[in-house]
């Protein structure tokens, strides 16, 4: 009988590296021969629920809908990765409820490492009072209590991030324990190589 899957949620602030060390997770997974399926909240509430706004009810609901897209792919085998800024702390323990096996991982940096990592310049424009709706700035977000991992990206590479994450899945049992030495060269090339043609080396 094919194993269940798990959840890897990251969640922080715009701009706090979720989307880098989700994607060197998810082929950290791939090489280890599990299904993976990335879902990225702002591309599919682009892509999807492009029609919702940003209400208490209408971002509950879009992390909701996430959440039930998980426990579906988690049913059927496939490990989903979720990157999410999911600034309420309520709604994300009740998405932890509903997948079950759910892992938090808090993506914490300071504003001022935020603001150097955002091209758009969507904070200083938030301070300015000229848009809405960003978390850290004029919308709420909540921090996890206790999460189970986290990690300073304003110090921390994406690599050790990473790293920390893939310990913590061995810890739990979710993925099997795998020594350095059983990736060649070769796979950790092919690693590097996948990242850089999705613009994340």
């Amino acid at each position: 009988m094919e194993r269940e899957g798990f959840t890897v949620w990251f969640t922080g602030l715009p701009r706090s590296g979720k989307t880098t060390v989700a994607r060197l997770l998810v082929e950290r997974l791939k090489s280890r021969g599990l299904h993976v399926e990335f879902l990225d909240s702002a591309r599919i509430r682009r892509e999807i629920n492009r029609s919702m706004g940003f209400t208490r009810e209408e971002i509950d609901t879009n992390v909701r809908r996430l959440g039930y897209e998980c426990r579906m792919l988690n049913r059927n085998g496939v490990v989903t990765v979720v990157t999410a800024v999911s600034p309420y702390r309520d709604t994300r323990d009740a998405v932890r409820a509903d997948v079950g096996s759910f892992v938090e991982v808090y993506c914490r940096a300071t504003m001022e490492v935020l603001m150097s990592r955002d091209e758009r310049g969507l904070f200083e424009k938030a301070m300015r009072g000229e848009i809405e709706h960003v978390a850290g700035v004029n919308a709420p977000y909540e921090e996890p209590f206790k999460p189970e991992v986290l990690v300073n990206t304003d110090v921390e590479s994406a690599e050790a991030c990473c790293e920390k994450v893939v310990s913590k899945l061995e810890e739990m049992g979710l993925v099997e324990v795998v020594s350095e030495s059983a990736y060649t060269a070769d796979e950790e090339e092919m690693i590097k190589d996948r990242l850089r043609d999705l613009g994340y080396l």
